[in-house]
């Protein structure tokens, strides 16, 4: 018991609750497989990246076509990807021996986690990896000030007339 305490504190989870998200996203894919395929296997993975003046974000989706990838930004400020990985008719129609790669539909919707200029975004897909670039808005840009420091018992200087 000591043990799992002392886990617990550095992070780990203790055994019994390793596998619970493994198991509910098993249990949905269960319920929900559509066709053979898992719910989230065609998810893209997504990094979501501040920069100075702009938020970046990169999504894998090999081997979807580009005109096959939707990109949405609302103004609450969620993106949603969405795309389709279509299955190739010359292979298909062969005897399969063994088969993972996944194909169908997917949308995945993320939180944007600042006040951006969603007009100006703009998007490069190359192998497999799209790259969403979008700016901060002027707003945002404002949001923080530079706050000096002075030494303590020295008064700050009245600049009023």
């Amino acid at each position: 018991m000591k043990e799992m305490v002392q886990n617990n504190e550095l992070g780990a989870h203790p055994a019994h609750l390793a596998g619970q998200t493994r198991d509910l996203r098993s249990l949905w894919n269960y319920f929900f497989d559509f066709g053979g395929e898992s719910v989230d296997r065609l998810q893209p993975k997504i990094d979501v990246m501040e920069e100075k003046d702009s938020v970046s974000v990169v999504a894998e989706i090999p081997g979807i076509k580009e005109e096959n990838i939707d990109i949405k930004i609302s103004d609450d400020g969620y993106l949603t990807i969405c795309g389709e990985k279509e299955h190739n008719m010359e292979t298909s129609s062969q005897n399969s021996y063994f088969q993972e790669i996944s194909y169908g539909v997917f949308k995945r919707t993320i939180p944007l986690p600042f006040d951006l200029d969603y007009n100006m975004a703009d998007a490069e897909y190359e192998n497999g990896v799209l790259n969403i670039k979008i700016p901060k808005s002027k707003l945002q840009k404002q949001k923080f000030k530079k706050v000096s420091v002075r030494k303590k018992g020295m008064q700050t200087q009245n600049l009023q007339a």
